[in-house]
């Protein structure tokens, strides 16, 4: 299941960087949890045609991350928000807490 979450993150990170070929084969994949008979059959391509096809988009994937880092550090980030709204939540001043809360949900909208 976390190497599913993984890839899940890392396709959306990432996705634009694929061929659409690719990032459709991955999204039926990971996202909509077809089979690989299911994904290959319309494209008329075999399930090892489709098995290959997702292995060697996982190491393009896998290397865009080990080069660039994004989804780590945002994964790192939408940790620190959550702290820090828990934060927020434990101060009295009312209205700083809606102003910080506010923004930690605009900051998420844009992650």
């Amino acid at each position: 299941m976390a190497k599913e979450l993984k890839f899940v993150m890392l396709l959306d990170c990432y996705g634009d960087l694929l061929t659409e070929h690719q990032r459709s084969i991955m999204e039926m994949y990971y996202c909509e949890d077809l089979s690989l008979a299911e994904i290959g059959q319309p494209l008329d391509i075999t399930r090892q045609a489709v098995r290959s096809i997702i292995k060697r988009t996982e190491d393009i994937l896998m290397n865009y991350e080990e080069k660039l880092g994004f989804a780590e550090r945002l994964g790192k980030m939408r940790e620190y928000f959550g702290r820090i709204e828990s934060a927020a939540e434990r101060i009295a001043d009312g209205d700083i807490k809606n102003e910080i809360t506010s923004d930690i949900k605009k900051v998420r909208e844009l992650l």
